[in-house]
């Protein structure tokens, strides 16, 4: 029903106040091949060194930071570069910084670089590091340092052992050690015996109740 008002209108109110429209809040930027590379990058420089060749090999990985001074702030790698003296293998190392870059600007999960790299074995056979610790193959090496950065820069987050696994394999050390008290242990600290995990590339994987179990990383063969 129409009402007509017949004095003049010289206020008003509001019987019920307008909600509040709550402000939505900034998106989180991802890394994708669009973002513009700044002139200025945070970047981490590790040297590895070899017995395949005389002369050490650095590299390079730079780094953008997305979502500044917000909750979501985050390092993502953006580019890698690998430095040698070593001039017989450029072309394959050059061919192979490129594609990583590639895929580190392409965006979306780029963790899985570090553990493909990881599983390259050279025919001619690998190396041991210092410590007794065997590397498959120098591209392996290069996905560990891949791995080592993306732990650094939080991307990759470490399974750690529970307290009751790290006292199990503790114990069991000191009882194989004990064991073998009379034999020479080798210089990883490991029994005599260890063979070789395939997880961690470690001389440490040993026989524990029935199971062959890793002392370095716990890897088990029984799950």
């Amino acid at each position: 029903m129409a009402i007509k008002i017949e004095k003049k209108i010289v206020g008003y109110t509001l019987k019920k106040p307008r909600a509040e429209v709550p402000e939505k809040p900034p998106e989180k930027e991802t890394m994708h091949e669009h973002v513009a590379r700044p002139d200025e990058l945070r970047g981490y420089t590790y040297k590895i060194k070899t017995p395949l060749s005389d002369h050490a090999m650095y590299i390079t990985i730079n780094n953008i930071v997305l979502n500044v001074e917000t909750e979501h702030e985050q390092e993502f790698p953006f580019e890698i570069f690998i430095n040698s003296k070593n001039m017989e293998q450029f072309q394959w190392i050059l061919a192979l910084t490129r594609v990583i870059s590639a895929v580190f600007r392409k965006g979306g999960d780029s963790v899985f670089l570090a553990e493909e790299l990881k599983q390259v074995f050279d025919p001619q056979g690998g190396y041991f590091k210092k410590g007794g610790r065997f590397m498959p193959s120098l591209v392996a090496e290069i996905g560990e340092v891949l791995e080592t950065h993306m732990t650094k820069i939080g991307l990759i987050k470490k399974e750690e052992l529970s307290t009751v696994h790290k006292e199990l394999i503790a114990e069991k050390r000191i009882l194989l050690e004990g064991a073998a008290n009379s034999e020479k242990v080798d210089p990883g600290g490991f029994p005599p015996g260890a063979q070789l995990c395939k997880k961690c590339n470690v001389t440490a994987m040993v026989l524990m109740d029935g199971c062959m179990t890793c002392l370095s990383c716990g890897d088990s063969k029984c799950g």
